[in-house]
């Protein structure tokens, strides 16, 4: 059994992404197991905190993390860059200050994400190249997974009702659970 972890980088309710992380997780293939994480209350990154003892909430997000065999993030886009909450998750999960192991390292990784503007979010996945890159992930480059102009993609209680939107986002799924199960086997 392949597994896959999908992260939405929104606190918001009604975000895109979420909806767009609900959306493809009954499109995972047979033999998938595809759950979610959340970034849900994480504080900001403190090391004088860490030194303390690792937050509940970044543990349970960095066992999510290291337990799959893939993750997806689901990356809104702010400022033309990532959002500050979501890149605050991922260098609280990559801090090795407790001496804990890097979990990203050599793990698949997948960028997607959805936006009410033209791109997608074309500029925060570029964004999280150098960060994945540091953290020597395994960015998936077969396909990165862009939604522009979401509200029309979206209906308001965020079911995706766009069909061609709904094919591509399987299309991803599919795909990078192949790729994952490819790396896995190795």
């Amino acid at each position: 059994m392949t597994k896959l972890l999908g992260i939405s980088g929104s606190l918001r309710k009604a975000s895109f992404n979420k909806a767009l992380l609900h959306a493809a997780l009954p499109l995972a293939p047979e033999g998938v197991s595809f759950t979610t994480g959340t970034i849900e209350g994480i504080p900001l990154y403190n090391a004088d905190v860490e030194r303390e003892g690792v937050p509940e909430a970044v543990q349970v997000l960095k066992d999510q993390i290291a337990s799959a065999d893939g993750v997806i993030l689901f990356t809104p886009e702010y400022n033309n860059s990532m959002p500050g909450v979501f890149k605050n998750a991922i260098d609280w999960v990559s801090s090795s200050m407790t001496g804990a192991p890097n979990v990203f390292a050599g793990r698949a990784f997948a960028l997607a994400g959805a936006s009410p503007g033209p791109f997608g979010t074309l500029l925060s996945q570029d964004a999280w190249l150098s960060v994945f890159r540091t953290l020597g992930a395994d960015l998936w480059a077969g396909k990165r997974l862009m939604v522009p102009k979401a509200g029309s993609v979206f209906d308001k209680e965020g079911n995706m009702i766009d069909e061609e939107a709904k094919a591509r986002l399987k299309t991803f799924v599919e795909a990078f659970a192949a790729y994952v199960a490819t790396v896995k086997g190795r």
